[in-house]
């Protein structure tokens, strides 16, 4: 059974959405990504880190704007990166008290982070493999389309930073 190009266009938006999102974050607030890469032994520094989540910005938002395989692939990419940290952090037992997705305290990584990141690569693969055009334009001739991505954005957000256990601390 294959997705439909609405669904693709949809989960594609906002993972491209969550993307920027992280990066802005990220570019705003370095150091506690870059706390969570030296947790897994890479030395980086902030300027690094503001370098790299800018870099994520402008993935995030060729993805979104510009029409072609490419852009769709560097969101893969990107999301493929997640990923990979996520999985050496969760397979090597670090203590690490954020994943830094965010550029702020937020929630250690988890299989959750796994999940959310592996779902956006596909879902980038998917856009590249069958999308036409930019997925702005597709999304704005769907508003439908374009308020789950919004919306899809905010829950995978809130579940990535878990803001209910920063109540309760």
């Amino acid at each position: 059974m294959t997705a439909s190009p609405a669904a693709v266009t949809g989960v594609y938006a906002a993972a491209a959405l969550l993307l920027g999102a992280a990066g802005i974050a990220k570019v705003v607030r370095p150091v506690d990504t870059a706390t969570a890469l030296r947790g897994i032994g890479l030395a980086v520094g902030v300027g690094s880190v503001r370098a790299a989540a800018g870099a994520e910005v402008a993935v995030a938002a060729a993805g979104l704007a510009v029409p072609g395989t490419w852009p769709a692939l560097a969101v893969a990419a990107s999301y493929a990166a997640f990923t990979a940290f996520v999985a050496v952090a969760l397979a090597r037992r670090l203590p690490l008290a954020s994943c830094g997705c965010f550029g702020r305290p937020d929630t250690p990584p988890s299989a959750t982070h796994v999940v959310v990141d592996s779902a956006a690569a596909l879902a980038a693969v998917a856009w590249a493999l069958t999308g036409r055009g930019s997925a702005v334009t597709a999304t704005f001739h769907h508003p439908e389309l374009l308020l789950g991505a919004v919306v899809a954005t905010g829950l995978a957000g809130a579940v990535l930073t878990n803001p209910l256990a920063r109540v309760r601390a």
